[in-house]
Parts: structure tokens; C-alpha cells; sequence
């Protein structure tokens, strides 16, 4: 096999791999309902579920990141495909014999493994492509970050064919993903995979990490601190501790000296000790403590002399943390949002769409570069403002048309951020292998999962609760929720009830389906044809019953008229226990089938109401009504407030989204002019120990003399020249 066919074939390997892990998402979020329905679990038990999925991704990115340049390509693939297998045995095991705290368990941990997997993947795939590819990283990586919507997109789909209209079991739908799986193991079977370049000259964990540093180190180890407290209900003290540790491992890990003398750790010691009492002692306000113990970690890591790290790269790290809240966190709601200023189905299909022009766009990135002379910043630049622009027309759809548009233009915006952020990284520092782009994978899923959706999540609790409280104080005493809800320092806010907003979002669905020409004979139809089919199996267990109770009154007879000591009295006996259990059986079947048949009577009524209540408002016509927004005259009064609150606390939660990638453009506009100012945008390679280069961007601090310190104000690190 040539050089090109083995990298070209790996490229399209690890897009299948990333594809998996889309299928995976894609259908895990649809069957969500499935679970709840057929284990009984809470909101807060499934939300559990679908956070192990962001939990395991960033665990297993970042690990996998730090072990790649060490390990191998291969061995961590083969490591991931056994975790994806191992994470179908694990979701599968479920079943009606176990108890629900069994499962919840199993499906926990299948689903934390499956993001494992996923972490695990790419990490491989991430620093794969950009060492198979150097001269063009972006493009390449943007191809290969293409799966990512595709498998969203076949993975949604797939699920809603098969779940919706052939109701298949969920096991069924999820193993699915397995396809892809085995087809990515078999490509990445026996190819020969290449070596970063910083594996080819040697270097060690430390000196890949000390372009993170502690600066770097300090962006990972604050999100932990929140996913330690929120999700694993560390308290507070505990978790920046926690985090002052990693930072100070990381701080260890890019020393310059080889011994550690004694008064360093002494310092340390005195240092975490300090920072203790400041806050449970002096009880010090959060703000002061922070402060305290940024400064004593500051002193402490110029005593050991640490790496700082490169300012830039620090930069691109919170970046993509801002990445993953706006991209990662607005597609975990942009459906909720846009399903409920519009309708459920639109929602879904603009999610559906704008997720295919992210695919599509993904190969478009060599040909921006090329044709429109962009660099990988200044696409990043362009994204942003498209982005911001898309959120903010978001925030006034009105119809369906209207929603196309701003989705497609926010969809362009978000399209190249990842990739090309990954891209940058690779590109300026190649000193740190696979690490550095790792922790950028991972940061951005950690920010996702910890400041993206509970942000968006906080922002429509906080923007809806205020709307309809200024509206009416009477009705929002009725609709408002019973806990407030409360995000990183903004202070507490009290949304509205999630399950009255649904109710009320049930009955204008049921609205909006009469509403057409014919719709509500259709409605009809299949609600009679429901209550029929209720109605018969009720009736079946009905006769069933009679039958039980008549053998039943025989057997008894039977053995009354039997000795004891007989053959025949045990296996009347035996018969007797297994009636019993049939009866039960049965008795159970049968309740559920008349409580089915009473819902099936009263959505009929509920229908026939319906009707009645849209001729009054004049807005149910013979023709057919295409105006979805005529359903509205289906709610009462309160019911239309709530729902009013409700859409705009949407619109400013868009509008307050777009705030985010505003800042980004900000930043990359910042960027371009360093990069102008050195001059433009090359990517470096690793050349020796000493700095080479045309002056500018290959560091202003020599990492090669003085005390090690790789400087913050270098960022490229000191060892890489531009190419």
C-alpha cells in the first residue's frame, strides 16, 4: 500500500470512527423517552444518563491526549474499539428482572464508557490527521470533523424511523452504532501509522506540557473544580483544592530542574494550609480567597520555577471554551427553542438541516483558504461575527422561512470553529504532540456540559420567570417553578414549571393537528381506532378472567376431594400456584387496558372539545386553516401568558447567546492583528532547541537559556520554527 492510500485511508478511518460516536448521540437522544417510559426514571435520573455522556468524552480525550505520543496510534484505537464494545454489553444488560437502580447503573456507566470510547478516538483522530496532513491541517481536520453532524444527522433519523413509525425495541436502535464501529476498526486494521513530531525527536511529557503550563493548566482545572462541585456534589472548599492540586501537578510536570529541594515543598505546604484558613478560618469572601490563592500559587510557582506557559495557546484554550458553549451547548437546545417559538416538528427539521449544511460546509475549508484568501484565524473571524449575526436573527423568527435563514446563517458560523481551532493549535504547537489539542477537545466538551447548556438553561429560566412576572404576579405565582435555578456568580432566578410549559405545548400541538384541511378527522380516526383496539384487549382479558376464576373454583374442588399425601394433591397443588399467578397476570393486564381505554375515551372527548373551542373562536374552518399560530385560541387566558413568557424568554436567551461568539470575533480580530503585526500566519515545526525563524512569532523569550521558563509571552514555545 502507498504512503497516500495508507494516510488518505486512516483519515476516512478516524471519519468513521467520529461518525460512530454521532450515531451513537444521534440515537441515544431519542430513545430517552423510551427509558423513562419503560424504568420509570425522573427528569434528574436521565439527565444523569445523557451528563455521563459529556463526563466520559473529556476523561477520555484527555487521557487518551497524553498518552498518544507515548502509546501509539494503534494501541489506543484498539483500546476505544474494545470500549465501544465493551459499552454495548454494559447498555444492553437491562432487563425487566432487574431493579431500577440496576439499570440506571448499567446505563450509566454504558453510556460513560461509550464517551470514553469516543474521548478515546479522538484524541487518536484529532493529531492523526494534522501529523498525515501538515500543509493542510485545516481542511483536513474539517473533513474529518464533517462525521460529527452526519452522524447526528443518520443517527436522529434512524432513531425517529425506526422508534416512531416501526417501534422498534431500543436495544435494537442503539446497537446500530456498532456498524460503524466494526467498519472503523476494520480500516484501522494493520496500516501503519506515523509519529507526531514530537515523538519523532524524543521529547517527554514534560516538555510537551510546557507550552500548557500553568496557564493552561489553570483554564482545565477550573472547569473540574464545577464538575467536581455540580456534578459529583463535592463541596466547594474541597473542589478548589482539588483544582489548586492539578495545577500544581501540572506546574511540577514543567520544571526546568531535576530535583525539587525541600523548602519548595515546605512552601507548598505553607501555601495550601494558608488558603485553607482563609476560607473556612477568616471565612474570607469567594472573590478574596481567589485572589489569595492565585497569588500564593503565582509565588509558589516562581519558587519552583514552572513553566508559565504560551500566552497564545492559553488565549485558545478559554476560546474554545467559548466554542463549546455556543456551538456544543446551543445544539443541546437550539430544537427546544426554535420547537417552541414555532412548532415541535419545525424545530426538529431545522436541526436536521442546518446540521447537513455543517456537513457540507466541512469540505469547503481548503477552498476558503484557497480561493478567498483566508487564513485559519481569519476564517475562525468570519465564523464568529456569521455566528453572532445568525443567533441575534434567531431571536425574532417568526415563521418557518425566517428560521431558515437565521439557523443557516448561524449553521455557517459554527461550522468551522472546532476543527479549525484544533487546526491553529496543531499548526503554532507542534512541541506538544497530541496533548495540546486534546485538552482543547476536552475543554470544549467540559464547557458544553458545564457552562453552555446550564447557562442557556439558566438564561430561559431567568428571561421567561421575568416576563411573565411583569405580565401578572397572579399567574406567575401559578406557573412558576417550585426551585430556583442558579448559574456559576449570577444570582438565583425562578423559571416556569417544565411540565405545565408541556402541557400547555401538548394542547397547541393537539390544536395545530385539526387545524388542517382534514386533520381533524384524521385525529379522530386514529383516536377511535386507538379506543377499539383498547377496547377489544380489554374485553379478551375480560373473557380470560371468567375462564381463570372457573378452573380456579374446579382445582379447588379437586383438591379438597384429594388426600394430601397423594401425587395427584401435588401436582393440583403446582397447578393451583401457577392459576394464581396467571390470575394476577391477568388482573394486571387488565387494569392497565381499562386505564388505557378510559385515556383513549377521554382524548376523544378532549378532541371533540377542542374542536368546539376553535368553531367558537371562529378560527376552525371547512377549508382548512394553515395558520399554526390560530391554535393559541385553544389556551385560557393564563395558559396564553405563560406560553408568551415562555417563547420570549426564548428570543432573549438567543440574544444573550449571541453574546458569546461576539466576544470571539473580538478576540480572533485581536489575533489577525498579532499575526499581522509578526509578519502573518505561518505554521512552525520543532528545530532543535534553539529559536529559528523570521523574528516575530518564534518567541520573544528563549526557551533555551536563562531558567527554563518557557514565557508567557512566546508563543510558539521557543523550540519551533515557522515553515
Amino acid at each position: 500500500m502507498s504512503e497516500e492510500t495508507n494516510r488518505m485511508r486512516l483519515l476516512w478511518a478516524g471519519f468513521m470512527a467520529i461518525l460512530a460516536a454521532g450515531v451513537g448521540f444521534g440515537i441515544r437522544g431519542g430513545i430517552f423517552d423510551n427509558w423513562g417510559t419503560e424504568f420509570g426514571f425522573s427528569g434528574a435520573q436521565l439527565g444523569a444518563i445523557g451528563g455521563a455522556g459529556f463526563t466520559g468524552f473529556c476523561f477520555g480525550i484527555i487521557i487518551g491526549g497524553f498518552l498518544t505520543d507515548k502509546l501509539g496510534y494503534g494501541k489506543l484505537v484498539l483500546a476505544a474499539f474494545a470500549l465501544h464494545v465493551l459499552s454495548a454489553v454494559v447498555t444492553f444488560m437491562p432487563n425487566e428482572s432487574m431493579t431500577a437502580g440496576t439499570v440506571y447503573s448499567y446505563l450509566l456507566w454504558g453510556m460513560f464508557i461509550f464517551a470514553a470510547a469516543n474521548g478515546v478516538l479522538e484524541a487518536v483522530s484529532n493529531p492523526l490527521v494534522a501529523t498525515l496532513f501538515p500543509e493542510k491541517r485545516t481542511h483536513y481536520l474539517n473533513i474529518l470533523h464533517a462525521s460529527w453532524p452526519a452522524g447526528l444527522v443518520l443517527g436522529g433519523l434512524c432513531g425517529w424511523y425506526l422508534d416512531d413509525l416501526l417501534e422498534w425495541h431500543w436495544k435494537y436502535q442503539l446497537a446500530l452504532y456498532l456498524i460503524p464501529t466494526v467498519i472503523y476498526g476494520l480500516m484501522f486494521f494493520g496500516q501503519k501509522y506515523p509519529k507526531s513530531e514530537a515523538s519523532e525527536k524524543g521529547l517527554g511529557i514534560g516538555e510537551m506540557f510546557r507550552d500548557v503550563g500553568v496557564l493552561g493548566a489553570l483554564v482545565v482545572a477550573y472547569l473540574l473544580v464545577l464538575f467536581f462541585n455540580g456534578n459529583l456534589g463535592i463541596d466547594k472548599a474541597s473542589s478548589w483544592v482539588l483544582g489548586a492540586g492539578l495545577v500544581v501537578v501540572a506546574g511540577i510536570m514543567t520544571r526546568q530542574q531535576t530535583e525539587i529541594p525541600l523548602q519548595s515543598w515546605l512552601l507548598l505546604l505553607m501555601c495550601t494550609l494558608l488558603a485553607i484558613f482563609a476560607q473556612m478560618g477568616l471565612d474570607l469572601p469567594h472573590f478574596g480567597t481567589l485572589v489569595l490563592a492565585g497569588g500564593l500559587l503565582l509565588a509558589l510557582g516562581v519558587t519552583m520555577k514552572w513553566a508559565v506557559g504560551a500566552f497564545l495557546l492559553f488565549i485558545l484554550f478559554i476560546t474554545h471554551a467559548l466554542v463549546g458553549a455556543v456551538e456544543l451547548g446551543t445544539d443541546g437546545w437550539i430544537q427546544n427553542i426554535t420547537g417552541n417559538i414555532l412548532s415541535s416538528g419545525e424545530g426538529k427539521w431545522l436541526f436536521v438541516i442546518t446540521s447537513m449544511v455543517m456537513f457540507c460546509l466541512r469540505f469547503c475549508a481548503s477552498w476558503i483558504e484557497e480561493k478567498l484568501g483566508l487564513s485559519p484565524v481569519g476564517i475562525l473571524l468570519v465564523s464568529a461575527i456569521a455566528a453572532c449575526i445568525g443567533l441575534n436573527l434567531a431571536s425574532g423568527i417568526e415563521t418557518f422561512a425566517g428560521a431558515m435563514v437565521a439557523l443557516l446563517v448561524y449553521g455557517i458560523g459554527k461550522t468551522f470553529f472546532w476543527p479549525t481551532m484544533l487546526a491553529v493549535a496543531s499548526d503554532r504547537y507542534p512541541r506538544t504532540g497530541a496533548i495540546a489539542i486534546s485538552i482543547m477537545g476536552g475543554i470544549g466538551m467540559l464547557s458544553a456540559g458545564l457552562i453552555g447548556s446550564p447557562g442557556l438553561g439558566y438564561a430561559k429560566d431567568r428571561f421567561s420567570g421575568e416576563a411573565l412576572k411583569a405580565e401578572s404576579e397572579e399567574v406567575y405565582a401559578e406557573y412558576k417553578n417550585e426551585s430556583g435555578s442558579s448559574f456559576l456568580f449570577f444570582n438565583e432566578a425562578t423559571g416556569l414549571d417544565a411540565k405545565k410549559l408541556g402541557a400547555i405545548q401538548g394542547t397547541l400541538s393537539s390544536a395545530r393537528s385539526i387545524l388542517p384541511k382534514g386533520g381533524y378527522e384524521k385525529e379522530l380516526k386514529k383516536l377511535e381506532d386507538e379506543r377499539d383496539e383498547q377496547k377489544g384487549i380489554t374485553e379478551s382479558l375480560t373473557k380470560e378472567s371468567e375462564s381463570l376464576n372457573q378452573k380456579s373454583v374446579k382445582l379447588t374442588e379437586d383438591i379438597s376431594a384429594s388426600n394430601e399425601w397423594d401425587d395427584n394433591y401435588k401436582d393440583l397443588r403446582a397447578e393451583m400456584v401457577q392459576l394464581k399467578e396467571s390470575a394476577s397476570k391477568n388482573k394486571s393486564d387488565a387494569e392497565k387496558a381499562s386505564s388505557s381505554l378510559e385515556a383513549a375515551e377521554k382524548a376523544i372527548k378532549d378532541l371533540e372539545a377542542m374542536k368546539a373551542k376553535l368553531v367558537e373562536a371562529k378560527v376552525f374552518k371547512e377549508e382548512g386553516n394553515p395558520n399554526s399560530n390560530a391554535a393559541l385560541a385553544a389556551l385560557t387566558p393564563s395558559e396564553r401568558m405563560a406560553h408568551r413568557a415562555s417563547i420570549d424568554g426564548d428570543r432573549k436567551t438567543l440574544k444573550a447567546d449571541s453574546i458569546i461568539p461576539g466576544i470571539m470575533a473580538v478576540i480572533y480580530l485581536l489575533m489577525l492583528i498579532y499575526f499581522k503585526s509578526i509578519g502573518g500566519y505561518k505554521p512552525v515545526t520543532i528545530e532543535g532547541e534553539e529559536v529559528s525563524g523570521d523574528g516575530g512569532d518564534s518567541g520573544q523569550n528563549d526557551d533555551s537559556g536563562g531558567d527554563g521558563d518557557s514565557g508567557g509571552d512566546d508563543d510558539s514555545g521557543g523550540d519551533q520554527k515557522e515553515v
